[in-house]
């Protein structure tokens, strides 16, 4: 039987997401979001609120860059998910992770997360029903040793995603299944 609990935010997994962007005056702004997901396989959403730093440098530079965070990443994840970069100006140097400048789009690449997804901004969406951010994804890159045969290599990866229930982290790793296929068995 299940049990209600006091949660509306609770589908899980969450992906751990590191927004990159530049401020104003060229530092680098990284914030923790957990609330993105692909609209399509050209377009991402980030569901976030115009108060952040982040949204005000996407709306202002036309551009971002999406990391997926890892396991060996977890502690600077989360500082980037605590605390604001209104607050903080030394926020991403605090870190002590390193940035290359997109050559796609004005922000950042942190050199030490695996997966980078560069993107252009299209809109953002304020009303009730509204997303947030809407980009477009023109380049996908992954570090040669999270990739096998080609394709990327979720176990190499380490990728976290967040519990919404508990407030964890947790690792997303072995391969159960094999998508678009086993449900094959059922088919009459």
């Amino acid at each position: 039987m299940k049990q209600p609990i006091k949660t509306s935010e609770a589908i899980f997994p969450m992906p751990v997401l590191l927004v990159a962007t530049y401020n104003e005056d060229g530092t680098i702004d990284v914030m923790n979001a957990a609330w993105g997901t692909m609209l399509d396989r050209e377009r991402v959403a980030l569901n976030l609120t115009e108060t952040h730093r982040t949204v005000e440098n996407i709306k202002r530079s036309k551009g971002f860059v999406v990391h997926i965070a890892d396991a060996a990443h977890v502690v600077e994840a989360d500082y980037f998910g605590v605390v604001s970069g209104k607050t903080e100006k030394n926020k991403f140097a605090n870190s002590g992770l390193t940035a290359t400048r997109s050559t796609l789009v004005d922000a950042p690449i942190i050199n030490e997360l695996p997966i980078a997804l560069e993107c252009e901004f299209i809109e953002y969406q304020s009303d009730d029903t509204g997303i947030g951010v809407i980009g477009r994804v023109l380049q996908t890159s992954v570090e040669t040793d999270k990739m096998k045969d080609g394709k990327v290599d979720i176990d190499a990866l380490q990728a976290i995603t967040f519990d919404p229930y508990t407030h964890g982290y947790y690792l997303v790793a072995k391969r159960v299944g094999e998508a678009f296929k086993d449900g094959l068995q059922l088919k009459k």
